[in-house]
């Protein structure tokens, strides 16, 4: 038998002398040596391939799907197994190679890397290698909602990051993230492909008018709320939590009122018993299966007030839920693809008290939802909750692939920026944004120059950002795509141009946490 990774060690350059065999560029991070063997993945245009090279006397390896034909390497005999990045070839990926399966992230500090197109994880990876921000990545990331406006399935999502992982040779570990789940439909088709976080998302449950109700009003609403389902009452919550103070930590202590019960009962409290009941769901449905719950309480039209924070955090843990991270509804606005708008010192004051909690009644992470593109509250977060933080982040990736085909292919993006201005009012229709159609940037009116900086401009950045589904899923009258297709191309066609811009936008995301790592907050 011969020893493979000997062999090739011998060889100034295995990497090119593989490439030849198979007749392929390989991507030089993804060797990893699976025994007596080598995989590796490689590129032939833009399609890309899995393959396998081995001794002749173990020709076939469990679970691939691979073509074989016989190879030479210095006069010893070989196999060379070749074949598409297909699910069974995912699947068998992660069973053998340990690396490429994602896995439960626990409290350390986390940051969530959604990717639309599927095809993003390699510059996520190098804006985490950039940075060292010591930031464990979830790089498998995506909402049922994004998925069904993408067309894309759980399993693509899954895959994409094994395929991803393996060609940047990513060994640190990763994790993957079903997000903003609402019905027990979606938890079953995520824990399917074996996703690891399951974001809970209870928005539809959360009664937005208790801020501003008389208490005549919430005392109706309460008399209503699902007891059975929360398993106590009114007067038990009352005498658990009004005129008790809270001793918090960090200067920060809450004395409940009966007002402030009677109002986070009512907003919250069919929440509540929505999130023990998927929680409950989940555990059944995994049974022996490692998983982690985060909370989202965000998308919602009020603030999370520090004391209904409490109040939820208290009831969860008294119903037996267990969760790892939970993103609150903060102060101010965080839009969609655009920085924290608001006051900052009223941020600062709020996230304290926030953080304060999560220590105190977990410890869990606070997450922070919409997060991507937030530069000016970052060093705020990473100051206040040190390691209890997971920053998500999803559509700031697509706007990069955007900006990289503005850089490649004006035509294109000129398309698809007046095609995103005649659809944002449609699309922004579920978003919480503040663009004007009258403010966005007009292709016919740019150079080619001008077309990148186009994507820095507030009203065309959130118009591009809510119209990704439009775009990517727009047909033309014979059936085929009218972009997606054309965007894969000129991606795939300009991949380092693509990585490139991801790694220099994510890298700015991640270096507020790594202050020790110097960092120009440039885009290069």
């Amino acid at each position: 038998m011969a020893d493979l990774p000997s062999l090739l060690s011998r060889n100034r350059d295995a990497v090119a002398l593989v490439g030849t065999l198979a007749d392929l560029e390989v991507f030089p991070r993804s060797f990893t040596t699976l025994g007596d063997s080598i995989l590796f993945m490689g590129r032939q245009g833009r399609a890309r391939q899995l393959g396998l090279l081995t001794s002749t006397d173990s020709a076939t390896i469990s679970g691939f799907d691979l073509e074989y034909h016989p190879v030479s390497l210095d006069g010893v005999a070989l196999s060379l197994g070749l074949g598409d990045l297909s699910p069974r070839n995912a699947a068998a990926l992660r069973a053998a190679v340990a690396f490429t399966e994602s896995t439960c992230l626990g409290l350390s500090k986390s940051v969530g890397l959604g990717d639309r197109l599927g095809i993003a994880t390699p510059g996520h990876i190098r804006a985490l290698r950039r940075t060292q921000s010591n930031m464990r990545p979830i790089l498998a990331q995506q909402s049922i909602r994004e998925m069904e406006r993408t067309a894309r399935t759980p399993q693509q999502v899954i895959d994409a990051a094994t395929w991803g992982v393996l060609q940047e040779g990513w060994t640190e570990g990763y994790g993957s993230d079903a997000d903003h789940l609402k019905t027990r439909e979606d938890i079953d088709a995520c824990a399917a492909v074996g996703f690891k976080l399951y974001t809970l998302d209870p928005r539809e449950y959360v009664d937005n008018t208790a801020d501003s109700s008389d208490m005549g009003t919430l005392m109706h609403k309460i008399e209503k709320l699902p007891w059975g389902r929360l398993e106590t009452t009114f007067l038990s919550l009352l005498a658990t939590y009004v005129g008790k103070r809270q001793d918090l930590g960090a200067n920060v202590q809450l004395v409940p009122t009966d007002q402030q019960i009677a109002r986070a009962a009512c907003k919250y409290g069919r929440a509540i018993a929505f999130l023990v009941e998927a929680y409950r769901y989940l555990v059944v449905t995994l049974g022996q299966r490692p998983f982690e719950v985060e909370i989202s309480i965000d998308e919602t039209d009020t603030p999370t007030k520090p004391v209904e924070h409490l109040f939820i955090a208290s009831e969860l843990r008294r119903l037996g839920v267990r969760w790892v991270s939970l993103a609150p509804r903060y102060v101010g606005r965080f839009e969609k693809g655009v920085d924290y708008i608001g006051d900052l010192t009223a941020f600062e004051a709020d996230f304290a008290q926030h953080a304060a909690i999560a220590r105190a009644l977990g410890p869990y992470k606070l997450s922070l939802h919409s997060g991507s593109d937030k530069f000016s509250i970052y060093p705020i977060a990473a100051r206040l909750a040190g390691e209890l933080v997971h920053l998500k982040t999803a559509g700031t990736s697509y706007l990069e692939a955007l900006r990289a085909v503005a850089r490649t292919d004006s035509a294109l993006f000129r398309e698809i920026l007046a095609f995103a201005a005649a659809h944002y009012e449609q699309d922004r229709a579920s978003y919480h944004v503040s663009a004007q159609l009258a403010r966005m940037l007009n292709p016919d009116t740019l150079s080619d120059e001008q077309l990148v900086t186009a994507l820095d401009q507030f009203d065309t950045r959130q118009a591009l950002h809510v119209t990704f589904g439009t775009v990517l899923t727009a047909k033309n009258a014979d059936g085929s795509y009218r972009f997606r297709d054309q965007l894969y191309d000129v991606l795939a066609c300009n991949e380092e141009v693509h990585y490139a811009a991801l790694e220099t936008h994510l890298a700015r995301h991640l270096q507020p946490f790594a202050p020790t790592i110097g960092f120009p907050p440039t885009r290069g």
